[in-house]
């Protein structure tokens, strides 16, 4: 993604891209989602990274989206 207006914030899974897309949306932030292994499959060709996600927010939304993600982190961490 060359948009200078966004900023990657997660590489990772879909499952844990999935959540952190879920608590941004509850908090209005509409993150961008970069899947090229679903690209790949929708496109015929096999993927080069297997299920690996990531997620873009606008700069303006960068540190209120970092907040959650550190959330997200310490709920993981807990367990």
């Amino acid at each position: 993604m060359e948009n200078k207006d966004y900023i990657r914030i997660f590489t990772g899974s879909s499952i844990q891209a999935g959540l952190l897309q879920s608590r941004l949306e509850e908090v209005a932030i509409s993150p961008v989602i970069k899947n090229e292994t679903e690209s790949a499959r929708l496109a015929g060709f096999g993927p080069s990274v297997i299920n690996q996600v990531q997620l873009f927010v606008h700069k303006d939304e960068h540190d209120k989206a970092l907040e959650i993600l550190t959330g997200i982190e310490k709920e993981f961490s807990e367990e």
